[in-house]
Order: structure tokens, then sequence, then C-alpha cells
């Protein structure tokens, strides 16, 4: 259930992201090991929540985590991050590691719920949103009305 506080209903994530990280097997990781960690576990997470806009506070925050455990992390004593995360963001052809923005991969993936709707208008999924919020007019065109839940609001 999500409440008045998208933050609070979604840090779960969050949470989850810091127990994938701070695991103490991945102290040992390779810094080829740590790139597949980081794509293929830590940003599909947010993949299953794709009805859903995540806050930007927590999407900041996630990229934070990420980017401790990438440069290396100890309570003690802070590493240096040699290179920002958003660099670290770009292409390898281009000098990054291509790591993904949460916030524009988020907005992508709302986009794609947007493209299905309207390329399959026969689906269940299209049929109760249709019904509820844009009865008489096309998605596109459609306003926000009266009440509208969270996941029509992300949409």
């Amino acid at each position: 259930m999500v409440g008045r506080s998208k933050y609070n209903s979604f840090r779960v994530i969050k949470d989850r992201v810091w127990e994938k990280i701070s695991n103490w097997k991945n102290q040992f990781l390779s810094p080829s090991s740590k790139e597949v960690l980081l794509k293929a576990v830590i940003q599909a997470i947010p993949t299953y929540l794709t009805v859903f806009q995540l806050p930007k506070k927590l999407c900041k925050e996630i990229a934070a985590q990420m980017a401790k455990f990438w440069w290396g992390f100890k309570k003690e004593n802070n590493k240096i991050q040699w290179r920002s995360w958003e660099k670290m963001g770009v292409v390898k052809a281009s000098g990054g590691l291509g790591f993904r923005e949460l916030v524009s991969f988020n907005k992508a993936l709302l986009a794609k719920q947007c493209w299905r709707m309207l390329t399959n208008p026969h689906s269940l999924a299209a049929k109760v949103l249709k019904d509820k919020y844009f009865r008489h007019s096309e998605i596109l065109v459609s306003k926000l009305g009266h009440r509208p839940s969270v996941i029509w609001r992300s949409l």
C-alpha cells in the first residue's frame, strides 16, 4: 500500500540495495565483478516497479550507495571518488562504464507502459485504466482526474 509519502513506501528498495551491497563477500570482488553486480542485480531492482514513479530523492540515494560500493567503503575512513557518478554512467566507448541513471531509466519504463497501452488496447490493464481514467478520450490527451491512483499518477 502506497501512502502519502512515496519515499517511505519505496524506501524498502534502498534497504534491499544496501543489503546486497554490504554483504561481507562483496568486499573481495574485482572491479569487473563489481560492475556485473551493480548492473545485473542492483540496477535491475527498480524494473520490478515499472508502473510507479520512484521519488528522485530515493534514486539519488541508491546512486550514492552504488558509488560508495564501487569506490570502496568502510565506516572509519572515506575513499576518494576519482570520477563523478554521472560520468561513470557514460557509455564505455566514451570513457564511462555505462551505469544507468535511475531517474531517467524509471521514466523510460513508465513511457514503455504507456506505449503498451497504446499498442495493445485490449489488454486487461489498458481496459481497466481506460474505463476508470480516460473513458471518452485517448491516453495521450487524458487528464489526471479526480483522486487518481498512484499508478495512474505515475503514468
